[in-house]
């Protein structure tokens, strides 16, 4: 896999050079960088477990 090749990130959907893959599934660094300073207490959190939800979901579903 070309580590340069740019990916989209399941949380933003901006495409990136730089994260991390899940399974199948890409986060950005900003995205990863944001998520692990979330407390369980604000809004975004909530929006967060939504979009990593997508790394389970089978995609032929």
């Amino acid at each position: 896999m070309d580590v340069h090749a740019q990916n989209t990130c399941i949380i933003c959907g901006e495409h990136k050079h730089e994260g991390i893959h899940i399974v199948s599934e890409f986060i950005c660094d900003a995205c990863e960088a944001e998520m692990v300073h979330t407390d369980v207490q604000e809004e975004k959190y909530d929006f967060f477990v939504h979009r990593m939800k997508q790394i389970w979901v089978e995609k032929n579903a």
